[in-house]
C-alpha cells in the first residue's frame, strides 16, 4: 500500500485460473490488471502550454514531505511487528550507472503471514496491528535508498490450481512528478516459489527476470538483528529493471 495512493492489492492478483494450463493466461491478465483501466484525463491548460505543465499541475514532493521514520516499517507503530526483520537497500541509477538523486522511492508489501493491510485482501491470514506494510524514502546524492522492514510471507492466488505468489516487495519510483512513476517488484534469492510465480514468469526475458531477484548482503544488515538484501534499480537502457508497464 503506497503512501501516496492505494496500492495494487492482492484482489487484483486473485484471478483464479481454473487449471494449470491457464497459468500463462492468468499471469498475463494479472499484469494487465495493474495497468490503468480508463484513458488518461486531459487537463485543460492555457495555450501556449509551457514545457513541463503536466508536472507543475501535480503534487510535488520535497525533502520535508518524507518523515524520518518513513523508511523504517518496523517503527511506525507502538509495538514490534511479527516476523523476520530485514534491511533492503541499493542504488537507483540510469543506463550509464549515474546515480539518480532525490528520487522518491515507495515500498508496500504483505505482512509476515502473507496478508496486506487492505480491506479487499480476504486471505485468511492474521493481520499485524503493528505493521502497515508501507514506507518511502528519498535517494541520496549517491543514488542510494534503504528500508528496514519485515520479510513478507507468500500468499495464494486462489482457484483450483493452488498457485502462490513468492515473497515479494512492491516498489514505486517517481522522478520529479507523478507522471514519471514506475512500478516494479523485488523477490528474494533461493525462494522455492520463484519458478512458479505467475507475475515473475510473465516477464519474458530470463535476464530481466533475474534482475528482479535481490542478493543477500550481510554488510547491509544489523548484526544480531537483521539480514540485509541488496537490490539495485536501473531506470532505463538495455539493463533496465522490469516495470509493470513493460510488455
Amino acid at each position: 500500500m503506497a503512501l501516496s495512493e492505494p496500492a495494487p492489492h492482492p484482489a487484483q492478483e486473485r484471478i483464479r485460473p481454473t487449471d494449470s494450463a491457464g497459468a500463462s493466461d492468468a499471469a498475463a491478465r494479472a499484469v494487465a490488471l495493474r495497468a490503468p483501466l480508463r484513458p488518461a484525463v486531459r487537463v485543460p491548460v492555457s495555450a501556449p502550454a509551457a514545457p513541463g505543465t503536466a508536472e507543475l499541475t501535480g503534487p510535488v514532493f520535497g525533502t520535508a514531505d518524507v518523515g524520518p521514520l518513513d523508511h523504517d516499517l518496523t517503527r511506525q507503530h507502538r509495538g514490534e511487528p511479527v516476523g523476520e526483520r530485514i534491511v533492503v537497500a541499493g542504488r537507483v541509477t540510469d543506463r550509464r550507472g549515474r546515480p539518480v538523486r532525490g528520487q522518491l522511492v515507495e515500498l508496500w508489501q504483505a505482512n509476515a503471514a502473507g496478508r496486506y493491510a487492505h480491506p479487499l485482501d480476504r486471505h485468511p491470514a492474521p493481520l499485524d496491528p503493528h505493521f502497515t506494510g508501507a514506507g518511502r524514502c528519498l535517494t541520496g546524492d549517491d543514488g542510494r535508498y534503504r528500508f528496514v522492514t519485515i520479510r513478507p510471507g507468500a500468499y495464494p492466488l486462489g482457484g483450483s490450481s493452488d498457485a502462490w505468489r513468492a515473497a515479494h516487495l512492491h516498489f514505486s519510483l517517481f522522478g520529479t512528478a507523478f507522471t514519471q512513476r514506475l512500478v516494479t517488484q523485488m523477490y528474494f534469492p533461493g525462494d522455492p516459489l520463484l519458478p512458479d510465480d505467475l507475475i515473475r514468469n510473465a516477464v519474458g526475458a530470463p535476464a530481466a527476470r533475474a534482475r528482479l531477484v535481490s542478493a543477500l548482503d550481510r554488510t547491509l544488515g544489523e548484526p544480531g538483528r537483521s539480514l540485509g538484501y541488496r537490490w539495485d534499480i536501473v531506470l532505463d537502457g538495455p539493463a533496465a529493471t522490469w516495470t509493470e508497464g513493460d510488455r
